[in-house]
């Protein structure tokens, strides 16, 4: 990879190149990832929580790409909502980010590992479960 960290797109022409950073790239996917049915919310890190309550809406959030020699390796962090099929709404969020990064950027993801770090659960049901006084 080039030594700025961009990933070049296609073949060069007379007209010059296009490079394409890696928070393009986690932007992409974190859209595409968040668009399917069952994922509650993304899950980043303290800073970009911080970062979201001063009024920054941070599209990248859960989403982390590793430029490998062999190829570019995306984790994705979410949070999915209770009832759903896990494997059934990873394998979407996989298939969804892979189509929206070919249709964006024709670049090819060698991985995309979906990390479930917790369930939320309706806020309806938990109402319910709470005794009343």
């Amino acid at each position: 990879m080039s030594e700025n960290h961009l990933l070049s797109v296609g073949e060069g022409s007379n007209l010059g190149e296009v490079e394409i950073a890696p928070e393009v790239i986690e932007v992409i996917a974190g859209i595409a990832a968040s668009e399917v049915a069952g994922v509650a919310e993304m899950r980043g890190n303290f800073a970009t929580g911080v970062a979201e309550r001063l009024g920054k809406k941070n599209h990248g959030k859960g989403v982390k790409v590793e430029l490998a020699e062999d190829g570019i390796v995306l984790d994705i962090y979410v949070v999915m909502d209770f009832g759903i099929s896990i494997p059934k709404t990873a394998q979407k969020i996989q298939d969804n980010t892979r189509q929206a990064l070919m249709n964006m950027t024709a670049l090819e993801i060698k991985e995309i590992n979906v990390h479930i770090v917790g369930v939320q659960m309706d806020k309806e049901e938990e109402e319910e479960q709470l005794p009343e006084e």
